[in-house]
């Protein structure tokens, strides 16, 4: 399964209305400093109408928070450059995607359109990056999952007028970094994308509920069974995934070192495993705990 896929469907969250929910753990942390706290939550993208409403223990963690700090601020399309990102996603003028991958490759992607009823048109001009998302995408939105109701619009929704609103990373910092790999490294993660299409639904169940039930280790073994750390996929796990970690639990520590609460919405995979943020927080000798 493709690394972003995984992303996506981890964060799916419990629903308020499930009674044993309320007993167990979420995928939400508190962490805390001497002088400010932050509650840790894995972000979603795309979600389903019936996860709402969220855990209340989710909700109460938001209301108690002064501020939202999201990866990146999905509503101010405002802050993205138009023609940059063109130029990062789609190839110019007569350039194609069919000069920039292999024979074997094209073809995967052409079968793959064409058994989503699409014609290969459509994928010409994208460039391999940005291609492995738009499938990732498709292959949500047909299993169900909408981005309208991804707990970043969520909660983004909800702070408006209300609490002031942070970036960890931007829009624009994603998008430099995913166009910022070579052609066969983008290449690699295309590849990665269309051969485990095939996964999707029995990794989607497995990862639900290690979510829903707040199973760290659970969470921790599908991905090391879906989205394994192959040769092939090995430099977008270090910049997409541990580099990232670092980053932001950089700036989380800035959070902390204020008397401020916050409320940190990021993808659930930045969260688990020795390099994941949780841990990294904890090293520094921060109060961590699931809730």
């Amino acid at each position: 399964m493709s690394f972003f896929f995984v992303l996506l469907v981890l964060n799916h969250s419990p629903c308020a209305s499930d009674a044993a929910s309320q007993d167990q753990k979420n995928f939400l942390w508190k962490v805390e400093s001497k002088t400010g706290a932050v509650y840790l939550l894995g972000s979603l993208h795309f979600l389903k109408k019936e996860a709402y409403p969220l855990n209340r223990t989710i909700e109460d963690a938001f209301e108690r928070s002064d501020v939202l700090a999201v990866e990146a601020n999905v509503n101010d399309i405002k802050q993205i450059d138009i023609s940059k990102f063109m130029e990062n996603a789609l190839y110019p003028d007569d350039d194609t995607l069919e000069k920039h991958v292999s024979r074997e490759t094209y073809a995967l992607t052409k079968k793959e359109f064409e058994g989503l009823g699409l014609p290969i048109e459509l994928a010409k001009k994208e460039k391999p990056w940005f291609l492995a998302l738009t499938l990732s995408s498709l292959e949500l939105l047909r299993s169900g999952f909408d981005p309208n109701y991804g707990i970043d619009m969520h909660f983004l929704s909800k702070a408006k007028e209300r609490k002031r609103i942070v970036e960890l990373e931007s829009l624009d910092y994603q998008i430099k970094l995913l166009s910022g790999f070579s052609d066969s490294e983008q290449e690699d993660f295309l590849l990665y994308t269309l051969n485990d299409t095939k996964t999707v639904r029995e990794a989607t169940d497995e990862l639900l509920q290690a979510w829903e039930t707040g199973d760290v280790k659970k969470l921790e073994s599908v991905l090391a069974k879906y989205a394994g750390e192959g040769e092939g996929t090995s430099p977008f796990y270090e910049k997409l995934i541990f580099e990232r970690n670092r980053t932001m639990a950089l700036k989380i520590e800035e959070f902390l070192k204020t008397k401020e609460t916050y409320f940190v919405v990021v993808g659930a995979g930045h969260l688990v495993g020795d390099k994941g943020i949780i841990e990294l927080l904890r090293r520094k000798g921060y109060r961590v705990k699931q809730l």
